[in-house]
């Protein structure tokens, strides 16, 4: 089976921003992947990051695992797709973390699975690696995204974010 990939949406922080929204997802696809690389305003080293789903922040809900050195736990919401890490202003200066996002059947009728991989970024002892499975429980159509850091305020200028739409031919 032929899987081919296409940039469906680019989006580079010329200054910062509460929060990076990608809008008007075409159906055309199988999948959705999101490429970040991300940074926060916040100061105490390192931020999650949220995801929304067409203006919903409701009916949302991930597991993640975690792990910096030789320490690793896991940690659930009930309420938020969260478990995505990146680097803040306390971490090593002008370092981005990197995140990877893949959503599957996203403009099926059925409800939405979401795995994320992400890493902190920064030249410190204490750095951390998140792997999440996330649902979003709505039969909609997911048109638009938005990733919103969970303390912030802000992300800083730099911050990207590339969508893909997936086709399995």
């Amino acid at each position: 089976m032929a899987t081919t990939c296409k940039l469906i949406a680019k989006v580079t922080l010329g200054s910062n921003a509460s929060n990076i929204e990608l809008t008007s997802i075409p159906a055309d696809y199988d999948d959705l992947l999101v490429l970040a690389s991300l940074r926060s305003s916040r100061n105490s080293g390192g931020d999650n990051v949220k995801l929304e789903f067409n203006g919903s922040s409701s009916n949302l809900s991930n597991r993640y695992l975690y792990g910096s050195g030789s320490s690793a736990a896991s940690a659930s919401s009930a309420t938020a797709i969260n478990g995505i890490i990146c680097p803040d202003s306390f971490d090593t200066a002008n370092t981005f973390g990197s995140a990877s996002i893949y959503i599957p059947n996203y403009a099926g009728s059925t409800n939405k699975s979401v795995s994320a991989e992400s890493v902190q970024e920064t030249n410190a002892t204490l750095a951390y690696i998140h792997v999440a499975a996330g649902l979003w429980a709505s039969t909609a159509a997911i048109t638009s995204l938005k990733l919103i850091p969970n303390t912030g305020p802000n992300f800083v200028t730099g911050s990207s974010v590339y969508l893909y739409g997936i086709t399995k031919a």
